[in-house]
């Protein structure tokens, strides 16, 4: 059993301009109630959406958009792992962006939810072409580092270790633990601090 290599994700963009969104705007704290991440995309940018009938997420030219273009630092605020499971459950496949903050990056790694970089002039321009032309079909391609529509190529940035983790496989630590039980239960048993490790 191995996790699902990661090497492109094709489809529409849906754009949502603007620098600093935190993680209480993605998902409001109210949610973090919930004991299970199911339905959690109905809490995405639900404040939001609410008091703004133009939210691009309401918006029909971008339903069943795949990619998410966004602006520099999003995801800071708290660490809560329910923005990311919004953002996929939602039925966002990754996210391009001009920078992310790294708690909310660990946590949309952990889900297998793709992080890609690029230049603020090549942000802007990926999100003006999505709502100038919101059928336009994106390739972001994990192993050429680029985000490709029409003759149009745009390169991208992402951490190298979790992009050879990615395209090979590996990034669902849980998936490696029970990959390596036997060496997992080894380790466990050689730690002072755990007594009767079980499955």
């Amino acid at each position: 059993m191995e996790a699902r290599k990661i090497v492109q994700v094709i489809g529409r963009g849906i754009p949502l301009p603007g620098d600093d969104i935190d993680t209480d705007r993605i998902t409001p704290a109210r949610f973090l109630k919930a004991i299970t991440f199911d339905g959690m995309e109905k809490a995405l940018f639900c404040d939001e959406r609410e008091n703004r009938p133009d939210h691009p997420l309401d918006n029909p030219n971008y339903k069943g958009g795949a990619i998410m273009f966004v602006g520099d630092n999003f995801g800071s605020g708290s660490s809560r792992e329910h923005a990311p499971q919004a953002i996929q459950r939602y039925g966002i496949e990754a996210v391009v962006g001009v920078s992310f903050a790294e708690i909310f990056a660990g946590n949309c790694f952990a889900i297998g939810l793709p992080l890609l970089t690029a230049s603020p002039e090549d942000i802007e321009r990926l999100i003006t072409r999505t709502q100038s032309r919101p059928a336009t079909e994106y390739t972001v391609d994990l192993e050429k580092r680029e985000a490709v529509y029409g003759e149009e190529r745009v390169s991208l940035g992402m951490n190298e270790d979790r992009r050879r983790a990615y395209l090979g496989g590996t990034w669902n630590v849980l998936v490696n633990l029970k990959a390596n039980l036997d060496k997992t239960r080894e380790v466990a048993a050689a730690l002072p601090y755990i007594s009767g490790f079980r499955d």
